[in-house]
């Protein structure tokens, strides 16, 4: 169908602990920036510099390498076994982390999302089925499970 795309939900950035730690504040942009904790980013950079500086070239590509390898995982689970104090990722793929706290969205002006549609395709083969579907999540009975998947509905 022509047109038939529309955004159903939107996930913002959040910070998570490892569970049981103590949550900074992170409610604003000044006592996010002077949390105590150190971020997964932070941990990733300093390792990276002690080892360039210990043993010169090869084991900075080490570094670099590790470093490549974390991008692949999910700051939660880096944060569930310790490895950082405090990671941030799309709140939808922090929620489901065993061993990892959630603490609360980014702040307002720090915050970015990234918007989820649905759509049925010219070449479906039931479209009306598939219409039915973008109808109901772009609904506000929808809203409700939209949430608790850690999204929001897109603001209208």
């Amino acid at each position: 169908m022509v047109d038939s795309r529309v955004d159903f939900a939107r996930a913002g950035v959040g910070v998570a602990v490892k569970a049981g730690a103590p949550k900074p504040d992170i409610g604003t942009t000044e006592a996010f920036k002077h949390r105590d904790a150190r971020s997964q980013v932070d941990r990733l950079f300093d390792r990276r510099e002690r080892r360039r500086e210990a043993d010169g070239a090869a084991r900075y590509r080490r570094a670099i390498e590790e470093q490549d390898q974390a991008r692949g995982q999910r700051s939660a689970e880096i944060v569930a076994k310790g490895e950082a104090e405090i990671g941030m990722q799309q709140i939808n793929v922090i929620l489901p982390v065993a061993g990892a706290d959630y603490v609360g969205p980014l702040p307002a002006h720090l915050q970015g999302y990234v918007d989820f549609a649905i759509g049925v395709l010219a070449v479906s083969k039931q479209p009306d089925a598939a219409q039915a579907m973008v109808k109901f999540m772009s609904s506000p009975e929808a809203a409700p499970l939209i949430r608790k998947s850690g999204m929001e509905p897109p603001p209208r």
